[in-house]
């Protein structure tokens, strides 16, 4: 589990292709304590397993899966990153419980700088059109592994308001129309929209009747 609250921004130094997709290497950065091998890093969003770990670097193999459900694919070495270990049980949870699984991509529409308040308007990417049904006024979403509360929801468009600190510590400052970022949506979100879309289908079954009865074989 991740809380959205980017601890270091990073550069990729490597990128080398594997029969399963890509060995991605990136600088450690800030990030502090020890990293062992196998342990979860939120690398923009994406949760990926430690599996080569040294003083400066971490190392991951990311799949061709990944690669192509996310914007990792479309990572150059030195290309910037964020990163977040998993939280830890005596960590302040100052974002929102977050999984490092990309629910899908967007893409930014507008970037609008005006009077000091900084806001990035995106809609979903191609075939990831459902990721408006999790997203509400005022909610939670991870862009990119950054925790943002929506500022503003229409029928297929979303806006973010970036504070000074989150331009300056992650990727976000950099934005610009057409790029794509990677989303998450909250985990609570999700879950009600699937116990509600589950209820709703359950009504439209038809009820047991004799002649379902019949035609099961229970009834003579």
């Amino acid at each position: 589990m991740f809380t959205g609250i980017v601890q270091s921004l990073s550069t990729v130094t490597q990128l080398q292709p594997t029969p399963a997709g890509r060995k991605l290497v990136i600088e450690r950065g800030g990030l502090v304590g020890p990293i062992q091998h196998g342990d979860s890093v939120c690398v923009s969003g994406v949760c990926l397993t430690a599996v080569d770990i040294t003083g400066q670097s971490l190392g991951f193999d990311v799949v061709h899966e990944t690669l192509s459900k996310t914007s990792l694919g479309d990572l150059h070495e030195g290309g910037r990153v964020n990163l977040e270990l998993a939280v830890t049980p005596n960590q302040p949870l100052g974002g929102h419980f977050m999984q490092g699984h990309v629910d899908g991509l967007a893409t930014v529409d507008a970037v609008h700088d005006q009077d000091g308040e900084w806001r990035i308007a995106l809609r979903p990417g191609e075939g990831c059109a459902d990721l408006m049904q999790w997203i509400i006024p005022r909610g939670s979403i991870a862009i990119d592994g950054v925790s943002l509360t929506l500022a503003r929801v229409s029928q297929d468009t979303f806006e973010v308001a970036l504070i000074p600190a989150t331009l300056e510590k992650t990727t976000l400052g950099a934005l610009k129309a057409g790029d794509q970022v990677n989303i998450e949506a909250d985990i609570l979100a999700k879950t009600v929209v699937h116990q509600m879309n589950r209820l709703r289908a359950d009504r439209a079954k038809p009820g047991v009747s004799m002649d379902m009865l019949r035609d099961a074989g229970f009834v003579g």
